[in-house]
């Protein structure tokens, strides 16, 4: 934890995001069924706003099926507010 965090009692827990590729990829190709891929999308760009870092499990299944295509974008414009992506 850094002193900033510390004196601001900010929980650092919350600040990175942990998510699995497979479980991405799942959801990616379900909205892509229904109908629903610019909210999938818009939910996934929300969920990095708050964050300072993402921890990518399992990154071979960005892979498959064009869900890395889709959310590199996200990826690009989260590195540029000073966010680190990780991959586990």
């Amino acid at each position: 934890m850094n002193r900033r965090d510390f004196f601001l009692f900010r929980n650092t827990e919350k600040l990175t995001l942990e998510l699995s590729c497979e479980e991405l990829h799942m959801r990616y190709l379900d909205s892509q069924l229904d109908g629903t891929r610019k909210q999938f999308l818009e939910r996934t760009r929300k969920e990095f706003r708050n964050r300072r870092k993402i921890r990518l499990y399992d990154s071979f299944w960005l892979d498959q099926g064009g869900v890395g295509e889709e959310l590199e974008p996200l990826l690009q414009e989260f590195r540029a507010r000073g966010g680190s992506v990780e991959y586990a």
